[in-house]
């Protein structure tokens, strides 16, 4: 084995190939090819999309897990601990068994470079393969059709509200970018989508290729009834007084609809979850930064979002959380995100904003960032650290009792600040 520890293997895949982000499915197809000859014999759900995925990846593994399947689940980024990527029925798995895979992969790439994505894509499918399971559920990294998630062929594709993010890789348009996603579509395989207007591009993709559409609000419906409870129903089920899923937000009841759709036609993939399944799996579902509150004399909020769709969505749920206080936010971000954008949807909800850099290349600096902001919002509701850890310290050292804190603008924002503050093994 090239290295015994997880950390060290992680940091190899860092410098292997060339460029941290080569698409195409070439390279990462001839590996497969060696590692997996033969086709796995679990159903595969790829779902796509900009906002949503995670939730709706979440979603699918609580309902097929309470079920009773034996269900993996492949998410990107993690949050704490890269193990997050790769889950069976919502376990991480352990570093040894994610150590000795990336050993077979090393063995069988030959001189085939690979990322530091397409090693993981591999490493989960070797494990979900190994460990015989029911069903795999494969979220898409960045795009769709050259990802390297799309290796494997779905026989169900969800597709997730799409909106402009990564416009440099995907294009600048929601038509652009919805023929990247719709590339996880398969021939005589179904599509379910989230929204009700998705890109025209879809839809097209889906009729050239001959793969049946499930549309929100047309081939499925869904609405609240009250404050805890909604209902559900396509041409052959109707699920009534279901519980809102165990995740902040009203949009989650469209991520929701969406997953039980995919539920519903999973039935002619032998997959079939019962009402009560259904019930556990939406009361029971857990996602770690997105809107996780930590509760205190000043209230902490985490959110990973970091686009113009995120950010709407978190401006609805900062209105509909009551605070007696002021409302602080600690935000760090990426390179290729629009600050201004993000910044300008919410700031109507910040009291004082907090800024500072991230660590690594791909981070955009406090000054950066404030630069940003300073086109929309007052220079002097704007306070700069160098790190984003200096930025949420300097916050709380303000912050009074009744205030709220939100730490949020990325994964690695939301990674730093929970580190930092010791709450990366604390619940919410």
């Amino acid at each position: 084995m090239r290295f015994n520890t997880l950390p060290e293997w992680l940091a190899w895949q860092e410098t292997l190939h060339f460029t941290k982000v080569a698409p195409g499915l070439e390279r990462i197809g001839k590996v497969y090819q060696q590692l997996i000859p033969e086709k796995p014999s679990f159903i595969v759900v790829t779902v796509a999309g900009t906002n949503g995925k995670g939730s709706s990846v979440a979603l699918l593994q609580s309902i097929l897990s309470a079920a009773g399947y034996q269900v993996g689940s492949y998410t990107s980024p993690h949050l704490l601990r890269y193990n997050e990527r790769i889950c069976i029925n919502g376990i991480a798995c352990e570093d040894d068994e994610i150590c000795d895979v990336f050993s077979e992969i090393d063995q069988a790439r030959g001189d085939t470079s690979l990322t530091y994505f397409e090693f993981g894509t591999l490493a989960a499918i070797r494990i979900f393969n190994q460990r015989k399971l029911d069903i795999v559920i494969m979220e898409v990294g960045m795009g769709g059709r050259l990802d390297a998630s799309n290796i494997l062929d779905a026989d169900i594709a969800l597709i997730s509200p799409i909106s402009l993010d990564h416009t440099n890789w995907l294009g600048d348009t929601r038509d652009k970018i919805g023929i990247e996603k719709a590339g996880i579509l398969r021939q005589d395989s179904p599509l379910v989508c989230s929204e009700e207007i998705p890109p025209d591009s879809v839809l097209q993709k889906a009729a050239e290729i001959g793969a049946p559409v499930s549309q929100a609000g047309k081939d499925f419906h869904y609405h609240a009834n009250d404050n805890k409870t909604w209902q559900w129903e396509n041409a052959d089920t109707k699920w009534d007084k279901l519980p809102r899923p165990k995740l902040a937000g009203d949009y989650q009841l469209q991520n929701s609809a969406a997953v039980l759709q995919v539920i519903s036609l999973l039935k002619q993939c032998g997959i079939t979850a019962s009402v009560k399944a259904i019930i556990q799996g939406l009361k029971h579902v857990k996602l770690s930064g997105r809107f996780q509150v930590f509760a205190g004399l000043v209230t902490r909020i985490f959110d990973v979002t970091h686009n113009e769709q995120g950010a709407k969505n978190l401006n609805k749920l900062l209105a509909e959380t009551p605070c007696s206080g002021r409302t602080f936010a600690v935000l760090g971000m990426l390179k290729d995100k629009d600050a201004t954008q993000v910044a300008a949807i919410l700031d109507n909800r910040v009291d004082q904003w907090f800024v500072g850099g991230l660590s690594g290349e791909r981070g955009q600096t406090g000054d950066e960032i404030a630069a940003k902001l300073a086109t929309h919002i007052e220079s002097d509701k704007i306070t700069i650290q160098v790190q984003v850890e200096a930025a949420y310290e300097k916050a709380m050292a303000i912050a009074n009792e009744g205030d709220r804190v939100l730490i949020f603008g990325s994964f690695h924002t939301v990674e730093a600040v929970m580190k930092f503050a010791g709450l990366a093994d604390m619940k919410s």
